[in-house]
């Protein structure tokens, strides 16, 4: 007689080495030999609910062969609804197929004794975007077949990014990528790399992206088992490719990322189609070239490439990238049309580049509001840049000063905001006469640090420095008299 556990751990010991054709294999016979049996038919409704829980691994690809293997189980044993398994595997198939009123998986299932239950109740709550609640589910990777434990903690930083727990996703994917192997392994590794890029850790990214980057030779050196396989791991080392374009990008190496991005658009118009992400960044980095032109081409790309959600980026980046050429009517009217998109999470940035288009076209009490709206929802950096501007025109100099500290204050240390925050608040305090002389010199001197001799900036902030510094020496004299 078979025995459904035991068949289930032949059908792993395949998983853990990559096989899945041996692992479906081991189940497809198991349950050929009960076929016939009516007493078997509870052993083989068990069977298919192991089938069910390996074609989940494959995501939305597969969800029409989780049904049959859900309904399938239900024709053998209608019993079977009654499992924790069940209910999971089928909480898991309504997220991915219905758009709503999918209950999630009850109490009974999130404490069943059953180990690969609660991994498809984490799958189904995280998938209903309850990330709390799947990780309040307890699982120990130790409780699962080797195949799983990777996963499970790749599905524990989806839900601690979901969360905005960005430290804890950046370790769970560390975790998941030791548990995971070969192709698995580099693909977790990337998931650590894009987060530690969207945290401002370039560096740490490029050293993940290092040891991800040995794990494509290894599976190189192997021969692919089918067309698809290969596929997938060019598109995966498209991936990879992004990924190492977005980090010299931060590392401020425009032309290697060019490099990078080009070999990812290449890969994947060799083993799929090309993408809206990489022709964002592609116009993204031709942008910081200064190839302004090219990087429109790329953003038209892209806007073409897009999905509904995804339009407002490339119609941001456009904008910008417009309001950089001095365009600033073409660049509002792709503003607004982002402006109008209300889930669009960088509405603020968006509001301030609107006021910006406003100052150069000479409408000053609209690029204010504007303004003012931008910082008070937490564009700060470039809100306060136009502020500093319109208040410099109206000559409110006090107002326009505290606009340029407040820059200096929340930008990035060395950024292109920073140094253009101490060169505007060292003029500012020079229109006014050097009341803090200090003050000046010390805006003048971090800005000329960072300013090419080739800048016209150069020039200025030397002779603000030496006239904030003959200023001091009077002030120091006074006072030793």
């Amino acid at each position: 007689m078979i025995d459904a556990e035991t068949t289930w751990q032949q059908a792993c010991t395949a998983l853990a080495g990559g096989d899945y054709e041996a692992a479906y294999g081991v189940l497809d016979a198991a349950l050929g030999e009960l076929e016939d049996n009516k007493s078997g038919r509870p052993v083989a409704a068990r069977l298919c609910l192991y089938m069910g829980s390996m074609h989940a691994l494959y995501g939305d690809a597969a969800t029409e062969q989780l049904g049959t293997a859900l309904n399938d189980a239900r024709t053998l044993s209608p019993a079977v609804k009654g499992e924790a398994l069940y209910a999971a595997l089928n909480a898991e198939f309504e997220a991915r197929t219905l758009d709503e009123g999918v209950a999630p998986p009850d109490a009974t299932v999130r404490e069943a004794t059953d180990p690969l239950a609660r991994f498809h109740a984490i799958c189904a709550l995280s998938l209903l975007e309850e990330p709390q609640a799947a990780l309040d589910v307890h699982l120990a990777s130790g409780e699962l077949p080797p195949h799983l434990r990777w996963r499970l903690r790749s599905w524990q930083a989806d839900c601690q990014e979901g969360l905005g727990h960005t430290e804890d996703a950046i370790n769970l994917y560390a975790e998941a990528a030791h548990l995971a192997a070969g192709l698995d392994r580099a693909v977790m590794l990337q998931e650590q790399a894009a987060l530690l890029i969207q945290n401002g850790q370039p560096e740490e990214a490029k050293k993940v992206l290092d040891s991800a980057r040995m794990l494509y030779n290894a599976v190189q050196r192997t021969p692919a088992a089918n067309p698809a396989q290969i596929e997938d791991e060019g598109m995966t080392l498209a991936t990879w490719h992004y990924l190492r374009a977005q980090a010299l990008l931060q590392l401020d190496q425009p032309e290697a990322a060019f490099e990078m991005i080009r070999e990812a658009d290449r890969l994947e118009r060799q083993h799929g189609a090309s993408g809206y992400v990489v022709a964002l960044l592609r116009g993204q980095i031709l942008s910081h070239m200064g190839q302004q032109e090219e990087a429109i081409a790329s953003f038209e790309a892209a806007l073409k490439l897009a999905e509904d959600g995804d339009r407002p980026f490339a119609n941001h980046e456009l904008g910008v990238v417009l309001l950089d050429m001095d365009r600033p009517v073409e660049a509002r009217d792709r503003l607004e049309v982002v402006l109008n998109e209300p889930d669009y999470p960088y509405l603020p940035e968006v509001l301030a580049d609107i006021a910006e288009c406003d100052y150069r076209l000479g409408r000053m009490p609209e690029a204010q509001l504007a303004a003012e709206q931008a910082l008070a929802q937490g564009a700060v950096i470039p809100a306060s840049l136009v502020l500093g501007s319109v208040a410099l025109d109206y000559f409110q100099l006090d107002d326009a000063l505290e606009h340029y500290e407040r820059v200096v204050r929340e930008a990035a240390p060395d950024s292109r905001d920073w140094i253009t925050g101490h060169q505007m608040a060292a003029d500012v305090m020079a229109q006014q006469g050097f009341p803090n002389p200090a003050a000046a010199i010390a805006h003048a001197q971090q800005a000329l640090d960072h300013t090419p001799e080739s800048d016209d900036w150069h020039g200025t902030l030397q002779d603000l420095l030496a006239k904030a510094q003959a200023m001091l020496g009077q002030q120091d004299g006074r006072m030793l008299n």
